[in-house]
């Protein structure tokens, strides 16, 4: 496992987005937990999970009570040799579930301190590692929940903020009511979703790591799955190509072509099962020269 810098925190360059553990869809608690532990034993070190990470129907904070659970019956001593020392778990605040499977924005200042000092209740933390405000919320100035922030910040609750689904104005903004306690940045990323250039290119001129969501778009089924799976979409074949040269996985290619793209991204990829966080994280150590990143289209 490389590293990169997330603030002051060394992180292992591939993280968890543990979402697929607590919404609708997921494994069984013992699959779930079995994955994180995959991804500890990897040298994985960021967690990323929300208070909004839970089914339909369900309560606030089931994904950070499954990320705690499994981070307490851990046994092992990672890649780092230090068990869960060194693991630094990121989650969110600011959004909400439907019954009907759908997602609200909450961004009043009252409703992140709330949810903040729940989220640290349930991770069972004296401080959160990094808290993030998961989406502007259109109701809300800005400056006003990028305040709340501040405050939990100031009172000790969390520890490093960072901020998603944010354009370049408002990672200025918050940059300037933050400080250098803004950390990170985390939007929408991968292959075939790259709105977010100019964020991505803010976030090396400031420092701030950048962290993908959904990295994987536009790439099938990891090969795991089976030969049938390497079937490419035209527009991303360079993916599959440089995987079937490579022996692995296209899965792992778009995360290395990911770190690539900066020194600051640290890619997020979802997983549900030991084997496919094993694959991802495996994408640290593989480096592709500069005639693959063509093949890929990294400009």
């Amino acid at each position: 496992m490389r590293y990169r810098m997330l603030g002051n925190v060394r992180v292992g360059a591939v993280g968890l987005g543990a979402m697929p553990l607590s919404i609708e869809g997921r494994p069984d608690e013992a699959r779930a937990v079995a994955t994180v532990h995959a991804a500890l034993d990897a040298g994985v070190t960021l967690l990323d999970t929300a208070d909004s990470y839970h089914p339909p129907g369900g309560e606030p904070g089931e994904g950070e009570l499954l990320v705690a659970r499994a981070l307490a019956a851990y046994g092992g001593r990672g890649r780092g040799g230090s068990g869960t020392d060194e693991v630094l778990v990121a989650t969110k605040g600011g959004r909400g579930r439907t019954a009907d499977g759908g997602w609200t924005v909450d961004g009043t200042p009252a409703h992140l301190r709330r949810a903040a000092e729940a989220s640290a209740r349930r991770l069972g933390v004296e401080a959160i590692g990094l808290y993030q405000l998961h989406k502007p919320d259109p109701a809300v100035p800005y400056a006003e929940s990028l305040g709340a922030v501040r405050e939990l910040l100031d009172a000790g609750t969390i520890r490093l903020a960072g901020i998603s689904n944010v354009d370049t104005a408002q990672i200025r903004l918050a940059r300037e009511i933050l400080g250098d306690r803004l950390v990170s940045v985390q939007n929408r990323y991968s292959p075939a979703v790259r709105t977010s250039e100019a964020e991505l290119r803010l976030c090396a001129e400031l420092g701030l790591a950048f962290m993908p969501w959904s990295p994987l778009g536009g790439i099938s089924r990891s090969s795991l799955d089976g030969a049938s799976a390497l079937a490419a979409d035209p527009e991303f074949g360079g993916f599959h190509r440089v995987a079937r040269a490579r022996g692995v996985s296209p899965q792992r290619v778009a995360l290395a072509w990911l770190l690539a793209r900066s020194e600051t991204v640290l890619p997020i990829p979802g997983a549900s099962r030991p084997e496919t966080v094993r694959d991802s994280a495996a994408a640290a150590e593989l480096v592709l020269d500069t005639a693959e990143l063509a093949e890929l289209g990294v400009q």
